[in-house]
């Protein structure tokens, strides 16, 4: 089952890492694939790098193309970054970082996947415009079970365009 966020297949993540890792460890260069944490390709992939996976959050980055095809309806001849799209960006970063999270829990296999539970609190303070790179940055507040409770910034030239508090839930895929 794929729900909103998608569904992210934890055994490719898991030797997709070791792969990176290796290539890193041997000074072999990383064949420019898509991070395979990453639940969603292209033209719904709103992250372009992760940067950092910690203990406690996440942080990754994207360039705002100018020819995103959502800039031509969206306040044309004024595009705007939707800020429902930015928001789906921190949903990603905090899908990275809770698969990376659970990489280790029996959670984490095929039959699991993140879904968007809750969202609080969504404040847009500055516009994000095409040619932008945003930093995006998640922490976990708070784990109750199969929940997680998640706050999420981004920033745009070094000011906080977007902060916004979720949820995920981890739930079993239909049919498993």
């Amino acid at each position: 089952m794929s729900g909103w966020l998608g569904t992210i297949n934890y055994g490719v993540i898991t030797a997709n890492k070791i792969d990176r890792f290796l290539r890193k460890k041997m000074g072999q260069p990383d064949r420019g694939e898509p991070d395979p944490s990453l639940a969603h390709r292209p033209p719904f992939l709103f992250i372009d790098e992760v940067l950092e996976v910690t203990e406690s959050g996440a942080r990754a980055s994207l360039l705002v193309k100018p020819d995103f095809p959502f800039f031509e309806g969206h306040y044309p001849g004024n595009p705007i970054m939707p800020g429902v799209l930015l928001c789906e960006s921190v949903f990603q970063t905090g899908a990275v970082f809770l698969a990376d999270a659970l990489e280790d829990e029996s959670l984490t296999d095929e039959s699991v996947t993140p879904v968007l539970s809750r969202i609080r609190d969504a404040r847009f303070k500055r516009l994000v415009l095409p040619g932008d790179k945003v930093e995006i940055s998640v922490s976990l507040t708070e784990r109750m079970g199969k929940f997680f409770n998640l706050t999420g910034e981004i920033r745009n030239k070094d000011k906080v365009s977007l902060t916004i508090s979720f949820a995920l839930a981890l739930v079993k895929s239909e049919g498993n």
